[in-house]
């Protein structure tokens, strides 16, 4: 006999032999034990989750003379003429290869026939979602009101594309994901009945690639039984998966933690070069950090990870030296990696972008990275540590503008403490803010230093570019969000309250492109036009 696959040498015959579909057996059961059967039910749920084995089971069990628990007992005339290959008294339809409008009324015209053996004749329609619109209509009447011998069981994995005149006419069973614990169960009894040395990590592995579906995980194993002739462990399964090696993907993970560009990136291009897709990388990238975010929040990680121990150390140790918010922005990243390569056509360069971006936190403008540039000085101010500006600190001689980048070649000077010396009058520096407005920038973020405690603001301000409108002080974005977030009322104060204490108490902040309100161009003009004219507003 030619070899069978492990789902079809494995598939249940019996209700009880189903994997974690337990709401579904109990209702089945008792229709079966009661004998309310009904004309019309519809399984449906994701890949490999028992829903054409259920219905065989249920075609069989509606048909036993002396059925067990509501499975068929497979030892009377009804069950032996069901198991012969040639008896059509159960028909099982293919809809992706018959959804056409003959195909139903055919179906239609063969239902009226009674069955042969057995009390029902039982047509189980799988891919029913597959069908046309006219093919739909040609069943509509039949579904509705079949004969009293006839009964229809639909499987699909897309129940939202059935029209709602079939699925009010069907009992609708929900078919659910599969536990991974329990995967692991099934599949190490499969292994042992064929004789199967295996390494619990090995099987934990398998059942993680199936994702919560039977099927799956059992095409995996039936290729890891074929891999080697001795003991199924976990680098076989990364084998046979096409995964890249655990190592390479833990000094790249660790590299992106660890804000090293050049580490990181040399580590992609290793990784890539020994022959492994820049899809699965990412997969198996994004897969590190979420076991590195279970192995920092989680007490009983290694049981859920499941991995084997030298491996499980990695990880811990990675994860206790990282920041938790780091490695959410670093999941954030590489999770959007996967969309944007469905529509890429340079995936290498989706990738390497990504990686850049998850090691460069100081040049990004979002919301967590702010705070994780942040909570870095904070740290280095806590342990006296001297801290290397973003940008020059600016002193009561310095003409440079804070708002403009600092030339490649120049390096910050780290700040330290200075001599306390006299302070200007908040009437001088208004009045030089005012008469030198290419000074206000700086002795605005100067006074902001002072007056403010937040380092985000502070930050979000570095990045606002000054000009002058009349004697109105614009500070003006590119970012919507530092925009939103800087003309808050918290923030709006704090930045008020800086500019008043150089002088200035008429400002904005706005975003770069807006366009002003027309009434205030008018009045502009009408300033410029009549210089000595008071003008009022009302």
């Amino acid at each position: 006999m030619s070899y069978q696959a492990l789902y079809r040498t494995f598939r249940p015959t019996t209700l009880d032999g189903l994997v974690r579909q337990e709401h579904i057996v109990k209702i089945l059961t008792n229709q079966i034990e009661t004998g309310r059967i009904g004309h019309a039910y519809l399984f449906c749920g994701p890949r490999g989750t028992g829903k054409t084995s259920t219905a065989k089971i249920f075609a069989k069990a509606i048909n036993c003379l002396s059925p067990v628990h509501g499975s068929p007992c497979g030892k009377c005339e009804a069950c032996k003429a069901l198991a012969d290959p040639s008896n059509l008294d159960v028909s099982e339809i293919d809809a992706a290869s018959n959804n056409g409008v003959n195909e139903m009324r055919d179906l239609r015209e063969k239902v009226q026939y009674p069955p042969v053996a057995v009390r029902y004749k039982v047509y189980i329609i799988d891919e029913v979602h597959m069908l046309s619109d006219s093919a739909f209509n040609a069943l509509l009447k039949t579904l509705e009101e079949p004969p009293r011998h006839a009964v229809f069981i639909l499987a699909t994995t897309e129940p939202h594309k059935l029209p709602a005149t079939i699925l009010s006419r069907c009992m609708r069973f929900d078919f659910k994901l599969i536990p991974q614990a329990d995967i692991e169960a099934h599949l190490k009894k499969i292994f042992t009945s064929v004789g199967k040395e295996y390494e619990d990590e090995a099987v934990a592995a398998i059942a993680r690639a199936g994702a919560g579906s039977m099927r799956d995980s059992l095409s995996v194993a039936d290729m890891c039984i074929s891999y080697g002739k001795g003991k199924l462990t976990y680098a076989d399964v990364c084998e046979v998966l096409g995964t890249a090696d655990f190592y390479e993907v833990v000094r790249l993970g660790e590299s992106v933690l660890r804000e090293d560009a050049s580490a990181a990136l040399s580590e992609t291009e290793k990784v890539i070069s020994s022959g492994k897709g820049v899809g699965v990388l990412s997969k198996d990238i994004l897969s590190f950090l979420n076991q590195c975010v279970i192995a920092k929040t989680c007490r009983n990680a290694k049981e859920l990870l499941a991995l084997p121990d030298e491996m499980f150390t990695e990880i811990k140790r990675i994860a206790e030296g990282a920041d938790g918010k780091k490695i959410l922005r670093c999941c954030e990243i590489f999770a959007q990696v996967e969309t944007d390569l469905r529509y890429s056509v340079s995936p290498r360069i989706v990738f390497e972008t990504a990686v850049a971006k998850a090691c460069l936190p100081q040049s990004d403008t979002d919301v967590l990275a702010l705070s994780l540039r942040v909570k870095a000085l904070e740290q280095q101010l806590e342990k006296g540590v001297p801290v290397q500006a973003a940008a020059p600190v600016l002193s009561e001689e310095t003409e440079e503008d804070p708002f403009a980048r600092p030339a490649p070649a120049r390096r910050a000077e780290p700040v330290r403490a200075a001599a306390p010396r006299p302070q200007a009058s908040a009437r001088s520096e208004g009045q030089s803010a005012l008469d030198s407005r290419d000074k206000a920038g700086a002795l605005f973020l100067r006074s902001l230093r002072k007056t403010s405690r937040s380092g985000v603001l502070f930050t979000m301000c570095q990045d606002l570019e000054p000009s002058f409108e009349g004697d109105t002080f614009v500070l003006s974005t590119e970012s919507e969000v530092i925009c939103s977030r800087l003309n808050s009322t918290e923030n709006l104060k704090a930045v008020q309250a800086a500019l008043e204490a150089i002088g200035i108490s008429d400002f904005k902040i706005v975003l770069k492109g807006q366009q002003k309100d027309p009434m205030e161009e008018d009045i502009e003009q009408l300033k410029r036009d009549f210089p000595d004219t008071e003008f009022r507003i009302k």
